[in-house]
């Protein structure tokens, strides 16, 4: 502060003189002689003691700026070393730099009153389905640091990456030892690479800017990028201005000048980024554009993507943001993570964020309500044709066709449209009220597992247990039934496991393999029976890993939260394939230990049905 103090008097002592000059004497407005002092007789100065041997003082005179042969027109430097900027540079200046060169600038974007605390940062409290407050807080901090920064993002199960985002987001309490601005980076960071931009986004707006650390800075810019709102940045970039000089903090202290008020010196930062080549051509380009629109500036922008062979954040959220669309080879080669992002993106076609929802909604971004909310949208809208006008007229016969076979039917087209697996259980994520509505016959027994799966991956487990009279012991359906089921009055025996396996068409029997982890991990097997057919499928449960070691001890001491964390870390994957019977034998087996059994139960009833 002393510093700022220092910059300020020097800048205001530059103003002062040239103020003085420009004055030049004003007249008075005093009558004659009334603007002459009184006088009055000066007092003798003291006679100087007798015999003093004192050193005489000098007098310290500051030379006036532009006086004497030394003056020179370079700014002037305090004693402190820190340089006062020439008024030619002050009026160069936006009034955000201004405020920072004058030490004005605000080190909280909220008044004393309303700033928030660091405790039980999220947005999901206790009564909300969020986790308890202190559940991390007396846990190793390297621990919980690890479970978030060695989770890739890309999860296997949709439940399990709803369990996931329902932790992150919960309002908690930092380990002890550990920054809850960093615990709070952190968090937002996987929830960025599991797709979930809206939740990150939340998350890190939970805390004042004045409170964030470069990490945290640095999650809320990717968060802000992630979800295309360029200007959520800028109570951040207002607050942490001068902290960093990066091409793109310096691009978005351009366009935030812009959206306060300060068009022209906004559009000139990025004109002078332009020069220096601060960042691609496209994407100074598309800052301008948007800058533009505050500014109501009368520049055209044309935006041509010739040449440009890759997306990254910033490239996508500003085309998207000004109303555009990448071209689609671009999206086609780019990473999952910017279809995620147009899932959920306000400003894109339906049809786009339609296409986008067929991964999305099988990763668990979105829920079925929300996928059938965006295709009723398409389905009101005249001007929509081609495929997904169709697919969203597929979808209310679905659900209201007369008969019981037509729905039936609708539902198949809309399954066997999906060209891959995870396209395909996002059309039963679409579907799961429309099978819910369907009679129990044993007309559609061949449809039952593509049914139960279906109301299964909404968590509609009532619904789906209707089905359990056409459900054969051993058939694929009564396999998911015998994970979902909230109880289970007998255990399963050896000749309903053979029977499974002898039905059992997936690759190196990898249903036959989950259906024994997940019923051992909920309890709900013959011991005896359950030895003999890990024997028969060569599995051995009681093998360990430092992870298996971590989960089941954060099971002893009934941590949900932990035991969340750790679920995630070890269903990293993008496909069923690379999950284990026994990692997902410990995952169950340490939910269910934990209370979070309707969690355990969807998980293992998922592996069963996509594995």
């Amino acid at each position: 502060m002393k510093r700022f103090g220092l910059i300020a008097a020097g800048a205001a002592l530059g103003l002062t003189s040239v103020w003085a000059t420009a004055q030049d004497a004003p007249e008075s407005l005093l009558p004659p002689g009334f603007d002459r002092p009184k006088s009055s007789a000066s007092p003798r100065p003291a006679a100087s003691p007798a015999g003093s041997g004192g050193s005489v003082s000098v007098p310290v005179v500051q030379q006036l700026p532009g006086s004497g042969a030394a003056s020179s027109g370079a700014a002037p430097t305090l004693s402190s070393g820190v340089r006062v900027p020439t008024l030619k540079e002050l009026e160069a200046m936006s009034p955000d730099e201004l405020d920072e060169a004058l030490g004005l600038k605000p080190k909280f974007d909220m008044p004393a009153a309303a700033r928030r605390s660091m405790k039980q940062i999220g947005v999901l409290g206790l009564d909300e389905g969020g986790f308890a407050a202190g559940s991390l807080a007396g846990q190793n901090p390297a621990l919980v640091k690890a479970a978030l920064d060695g989770n890739r993002g890309q999860l296997v199960s949709r439940w399990g990456h709803i369990l996931l985002r329902r932790a992150l987001a919960s309002r908690l309490d930092a380990p002890t030892g550990m920054n809850p601005a960093d615990f709070a980076a952190a968090r937002a960071a996987l929830l960025l690479r599991m797709g979930e931009g809206e939740a990150a986004r939340a998350l890190v707006q939970d805390i004042d800017a004045g409170n964030y650390t470069p990490a945290l800075t640095q999650a809320a810019i990717d968060a802000f990028a992630f979800t295309a709102d360029v200007t959520g940045a800028c109570p951040v970039v207002m607050v942490h201005g001068g902290a960093r000089k990066d091409a793109d903090w310096r691009v978005l202290r351009g366009v935030c000048a812009a959206f306060q008020g300060d068009g022209a010196a906004g559009m000139a930062q990025l004109d002078r980024l332009q020069n220096e080549g601060a960042w691609p051509k496209i994407d100074i380009l598309l800052a301008q554009k948007y800058a533009g629109a505050a500014g109501k500036s009368r520049r055209a922008v044309k935006i041509e993507w010739d040449g440009v062979n890759d997306l990254n954040p910033w490239r996508y959220a500003l085309t998207i943001a000004v109303g555009l669309e990448p071209p689609a080879e671009l999206i086609k080669a780019a990473p999952i993570r910017y279809t995620y992002a147009a899932a959920t993106a306000p400003m894109l076609p339906l049809a786009t964020r339609a296409a986008a929802a067929d991964r999305a909604g099988g990763q668990g971004i979105l829920s079925s309500a929300a996928m059938v909310d965006l295709y009723a949208q398409i389905y009101a809208q005249d001007d929509i044709t081609g495929d997904w006008a169709a697919n969203a007229t597929t979808l209310r016969n679905a659900y209201v066709a007369e008969t019981a076979e037509a729905r039936m039917a609708a539902m198949r087209q809309l399954w066997d449209g999906g060209a891959e697996p995870q396209t395909r259980y996002a059309r039963q994520v679409l579907t799961a009220y429309a099978a819910a509505r369907m009679p129990v016959s044993g007309d559609f027994a061949a449809d039952a597992p593509d049914l139960v799966a279906s109301m299964l991956a909404a968590g509609l487990d009532a619904n789906a247990l209707r089905w359990a009279p056409q459900a054969d012991a051993g058939s694929l359906a009564w396999g998911q039934l015998a994970l979902a089921a909230p109880q289970r009055s007998t255990p399963v025996d050896g000749g309903a496991l053979d029977g499974f396996h002898g039905n059992d068409e997936s690759a190196d029997y990898r249903k036959s393999r989950f259906l024994l982890a997940g019923l051992m991990g909920l309890g709900r097997v013959d011991q005896n029976a359950a030895r003999d057919f890990a024997a028969k499928l060569d599995l051995d449960f009681n093998r360990q890993s430092r992870w298996s070691s971590l989960i089941e001890q954060a099971a002893d001491a009934n941590n949900q939260a932990l035991v969340a964390l750790l679920a995630g870390l070890g269903m990293q994957g993008n496909g069923w394939d690379r999950m284990t019977a026994m990692h997902l034998y410990h995952i169950v087996s340490a939910l269910n230990r934990v209370g979070l059994t309707a969690e355990a139960r969807m998980i293992a009833a998922e592996a069963v049905a996509r594995g």
